[in-house]
């Protein structure tokens, strides 16, 4: 999977993240405007969960070295 790719495969997880979150909240009647920052970092807080989930499947099948410092915060 080219970078491009990837990163259309995490955007596209991340907003179903995103669209779970909100369908589980309800309300979805009411306009994005009525979002509250709440709201707004619960969202965002699922979607960057999503990303580093798939991150570090990515880089665990990559096999990426232990002792990579990146590797050391996400698979650690």
């Amino acid at each position: 999977m080219t970078p491009d790719e990837w990163q259309a495969h995490v955007t596209r997880a991340a907003a179903l993240e995103i669209g779970t979150w909100l369908e589980a909240r309800g309300r979805l009647h009411q306009p994005i405007a009525s979002l509250t920052l709440g709201d707004l970092d619960a969202m965002a807080s699922n979607a960057i969960s999503r990303w580093i989930v798939m991150q570090t499947e990515k880089l665990q099948r990559a096999g990426w070295p232990p002792e990579d410092p990146i590797a050391n915060f996400l698979l650690g």
